[in-house]
């Protein structure tokens, strides 16, 4: 299993293009939410060269799980397509927080021996400490995402403290809130063996990766 950590702006075209491919199966062919896209590519306006992204792939090399991160200190998808989850309240606006978004577990191709050997809410663990890891690194205290209701249940068994920050409202006919999650006292996290900046991943551009049995 790898993880891949690197803003847009790294990532490689081939890379760029699977990660598309990815969201488009997930959000739009399997969850079907009514996005604005390209043909067979799910991308927002919010994808930009400085966004970051953290990918898992399996040892096949197929992305198995994603999620976004943005700095709330400018444009984001809850600020500024769903500010009324915040029910009144200003959406945040702090280097303290970041938004966590497009948040995926899903093998595409089913579970099958040798492509996905960790469970979803292992997967899910280790992406939010790795985005986690990455936030606290830069100062920041919190994460906030926009969730279906349904994610709450797997935020909640992933360790971290999760709360909403206010009721949930209906988002085209499903129930979705704006979730905290805590980076305080988070989950001790082991990796694996880990690697810092390397010269190219499998697409040739440079990255900063996590390896995991």
């Amino acid at each position: 299993m790898e993880f891949i950590l690197a803003s847009a702006g790294d990532l490689s075209p081939l890379l760029t293009q699977a990660l598309g491919r990815y969201r488009h199966r997930v959000f739009v062919e399997t969850l079907g939410w009514q996005l604005d896209t390209p043909p067979g590519i799910e991308r927002d306006r919010f994808d930009r060269p400085e966004t970051v992204h953290v990918i898992v792939r399996d040892d096949q090399l197929d992305i198995v799980g994603y999620a976004r991160l943005l700095p709330t200190t400018g444009p984001y998808l809850l600020g500024e397509m769903f500010p009324q989850l915040m029910n009144g309240q200003p959406p945040p606006c702090s280097d303290d927080v970041w938004e966590l978004s497009r948040f995926a577990v899903m093998d595409l191709r089913g579970a099958r021996t040798g492509v996905c050997p960790q469970r979803p809410s292992a997967l899910a663990v280790n992406i939010l400490q790795l985005a986690a890891d990455y936030v606290e690194r830069r100062g920041g205290k919190r994460l906030i995402t926009v969730s279906p209701l349904a994610m709450e249940r797997l935020l909640r068994r992933t360790g971290f403290h999760v709360h909403r920050a206010a009721p949930p409202q209906m988002i085209e006919g499903h129930p979705t809130f704006a979730c905290w999650i805590e980076l305080a006292g988070r989950p001790p996290w082991t990796p694996g063996e880990r690697a810092g900046p390397v010269n190219s991943d499998s697409y040739g551009k440079r990255t900063s990766r996590v390896k995991s049995t």
